[in-house]
């Protein structure tokens, strides 16, 4: 009996990253996406944490200490004319604390996505 509450605590602990996995992955989509929108690189900072932090919401999915959002706005400072990109990196940690007597820890999935920036239009 210990052995096979072990086994589902361990599927349960497998479904739970794969679930993390695939809202980080969509946020750090939505945040890159969001961010090859805006004409200058601090809104483009904000509007990819805030797109992160909706969409792992609207997915009900909440990072154990919030999420982690790196966004690299250097494709900006490239002129007009010139093929940039945004890239936006999501960490989540995730939490298996309750799932039994196993206590395997905490782990920490990770997300990146690069979205291109429009090349005829301005950037500041």
């Amino acid at each position: 009996m210990p052995l096979f509450v072990a086994l589902i605590c361990v599927a349960l602990a497998l479904g739970r990253t794969a679930g993390a996995l695939a809202a980080v992955e969509m946020a750090a989509y939505a945040g890159a996406r969001t961010a090859s929108l805006a004409r200058q690189a601090a809104d483009a900072e904000a509007a990819a944490t805030a797109a992160v932090t909706r969409t792992l919401a609207d997915q009900g999915y909440a990072c154990r200490g919030g999420p982690q959002v790196t966004v690299d706005t250097r494709g900006f400072a490239e002129p007009v004319g010139t093929p940039a990109s945004v890239t936006v990196r999501v960490s989540c940690r995730v939490s298996y604390a309750d799932l039994g007597p196993l206590e395997l820890g905490d782990r920490v999935v990770s997300a990146e996505f690069v979205s291109p920036l429009d090349v005829y239009r301005g950037r500041g």
